[in-house]
């Protein structure tokens, strides 16, 4: 899966994103709104991690998720 894949299923994506990063709102969530660099920004803010672990969490994420979307 290409991040222009996530970026089209953005909307249906977001509920297993919560789940995977609970600390992130909805607002978080919309404002990254399917740009990767945000959503990793939004993650190391709420859960104070470096930039290379977030990254590192999303690669995992799509990796999880490959079948759903």
């Amino acid at each position: 899966m290409n991040w222009d894949t996530i970026k089209g299923n953005w909307k249906q994506m977001t509920g297993s994103m919560k789940e995977k990063w609970g600390e992130l709102t909805d607002d978080d969530l919309q404002q990254a709104e399917g740009d990767r660099e945000q959503l990793a920004g939004k993650i190391q803010e709420r859960y104070g991690m470096a930039k290379d672990e977030a990254e590192s969490q999303i690669d995992a994420f799509i990796a999880e998720n490959k079948a759903k979307f």
